[in-house]
C-alpha cells in the first residue's frame, strides 16, 4: 500500500468515526427531549397532500380529537398531512412534535409545533418514532409511509416491542395493498393470518381516541389487547 492509498484509508477512518459520534449525539438528543412526552400518537401520510383535501382535514380532525383526550401527537413535522396532525394538536391546545429530517425536497418543517427536532439520520428518527408512541395512524401516503408502516408491524410481528394499535385511514386508498397481502404474501405462506390482524383499516375516525384510549388503561393493568 503507498502512501496516498494509506492516506485514503485514515481519511475514510476518519469520516466513519465522526459520522459515528454524529448518529450518538442524534439518540442522545432524541432522548433527552422526548422523555417527558408520556402517552402519544403518531401520525404518517403524504407530505404532498394539501390542506383542502378530505385527508388533511380528516388528520387535523382526528389530532384534535386525541390532543382532547391528553395525547402528544407526533409527526414527521413536515408539510402535509405531517402538518394537518401537528396543526390539530396545536388548536387543541396540546402537544404537538415535529421529527424532522434532512431532505432534499418537500421536508420543510410547519410551522405547528411545539416541539420541534432535526435529524440526519431516518433510522434515528425511526426509533423515536417508535419508542414514545402509544398508537400509530397511518393516512395515505407514498414510499415514506409505507416503510414508516412496514417498520412498524415488523417490530409488532417478531416481537421487538410491544403490540399497539395501527391504524390505516382510507379504505380505498390500502385496498390494493391488502389484496397483496392477502392474495399474494398469505397465499404463498410468507406471512400468516394471524399477521393481517397487527393492523386496522377504516374510513371512520370517530372511534379511535377511544380505542386508543381503551388500549393505553388495559395495557398499564396487564390487561393488554387490540381495540379490535
Amino acid at each position: 500500500m503507498d502512501n496516498l492509498e494509506k492516506q485514503y484509508v485514515i481519511d475514510a477512518l476518519a469520516e466513519d468515526s465522526w459520522r459515528m459520534f454524529r448518529i450518538m449525539g442524534e439518540f442522545v438528543q432524541g432522548f433527552e427531549e422526548m422523555a417527558d412526552v408520556g402517552k402519544a400518537v403518531t401520525i404518517f401520510g403524504s407530505a404532498r397532500l394539501q390542506e383542502g383535501s378530505t385527508t388533511y382535514d380528516k388528520a387535523r380532525e382526528l389530532a384534535v380529537d386525541l390532543a382532547r383526550s391528553g395525547y402528544a401527537i407526533i409527526t414527521g413535522g413536515g408539510p402535509g398531512i405531517m402538518e394537518a396532525g401537528n396543526r390539530g394538536a396545536m388548536e387543541a391546545e396540546g402537544r404537538s412534535i415535529g421529527l424532522n429530517v434532512d431532505l432534499p425536497h418537500e421536508q420543510r418543517p410547519n410551522g405547528f409545533q411545539t416541539d420541534s427536532l432535526k435529524f440526519k439520520y431516518f433510522f434515528v428518527r425511526k426509533v423515536m418514532l417508535v419508542k414514545y408512541s402509544t398508537a400509530f395512524v397511518v393516512f395515505p401516503g407514498g414510499f415514506g409511509t409505507i416503510d414508516e408502516l412496514f417498520e412498524a408491524l415488523t417490530l409488532i410481528q417478531t416481537k421487538k416491542i410491544k403490540p399497539f394499535p395501527v391504524y390505516l385511514i382510507g379504505v380505498d386508498y390500502w385496498r390494493g395493498m391488502l389484496q397483496w397481502l392477502q392474495g399474494t404474501l398469505l397465499r404463498m405462506g410468507t406471512i400468516s393470518e394471524h399477521d393481517l390482524h397487527l393492523f386496522k383499516v377504516v374510513d371512520d375516525i370517530s372511534t379511535i381516541a377511544d380505542e386508543i384510549d381503551d388500549y393505553y388503561r388495559s395495557e398499564h393493568h396487564g390487561g393488554f389487547n387490540l381495540p379490535w
